[in-house]
């Protein structure tokens, strides 16, 4: 059978998502681990997106198969007592094979938080991007307008991309403050490494003054990732939902 789950996890102590060396610690090592303890065989997982080192998720979806005779509970109760604390499955469910947590997803969201004062803070270190100089939320979001719909994203990708196309459509991108917090959000059909990121490093210095709103669509229209702002920290960024079709699962995850 085959079977859909979500996965949270706080990425501080994480070197990402996807497995490299055997002693290298990831999200997909430990998932697995317990996963094939409690179906007492080799488990597998596939993810909807791999994160990189210090990137979170509370949204996580992945798929796995097993015949081992496992209720839903079994699954989520037996993997999270041979999980870590910084992780952890929150649902299962069956679904049919049509299923793919990759290429079945219609869209991922993420979070981009920031710390916005001139001293840092102690708490939630790891969930959240400092940023001393003030940062004006406004200038951001007109910034941000410029980069909502299908657009060549070259520019805002890592170098080392393996993305066969650099197109990408935005859904969906906003900036809101709340007291001493900045939270980017943003919906996509699928995202290029580092994309977000790159994003958050644009608009963090064109809030900040450094750089005119019209910046963004600037770098856009450059389509060079030598032409573009600085890749912002991977504090702050969660992953925080993926949607599928609902004919393929039975809920929005």
């Amino acid at each position: 059978m085959r079977f859909a789950a979500g996965v949270e996890y706080n990425g501080a102590r994480f070197h990402g998502w996807e497995i490299q060396q055997p002693e290298i610690r990831t999200v997909q090592g430990e998932v697995e681990k317990a996963l094939s303890k409690v179906a007492n065989h080799f488990v597998r997982v596939i993810t909807a997106g791999r994160t990189d080192t210090g990137v979170h998720a509370s949204g996580q979806v992945i798929h796995f198969e097993s015949d081992a005779p496992r209720s839903e509970r079994a699954w989520v109760y037996g993997a999270n007592a041979n999980l870590p604390s910084d992780v952890c499955l929150s649902w299962v469910q069956p679904v049919s094979d049509e299923f793919h947590a990759r290429f079945s997803a219609l869209s991922r969201s993420y979070r981009y938080v920031i710390f916005n004062r001139p001293v840092r803070s102690a708490i939630s270190v790891a969930e959240r991007t400092w940023v001393y100089r003030p940062l004006d939320e406004q200038r951001m979001q007109v910034a941000a307008n410029d980069l909502v719909g299908e657009h060549d994203f070259s520019s805002y990708r890592a170098v080392a991309c393996q993305a066969k196309s650099p197109v990408r459509t935005i859904h969906r991108l906003e900036v809101v403050r709340q007291g001493e917090e900045i939270t980017i959000n943003v919906n996509a059909n699928a995202f290029l490494h580092h994309m977000v990121r790159n994003i958050a490093g644009v608009l963090i210095a064109i809030g900040s003054g450094v750089q005119s709103p019209g910046w963004a669509r600037e770098v856009l229209e450059l389509r060079d990732r030598a032409q573009g702002g600085v890749t912002a920290p991977p504090e702050g960024l969660s992953l925080i939902k993926v949607e599928y079709p609902e004919s393929l699962i039975d809920f929005k995850c």
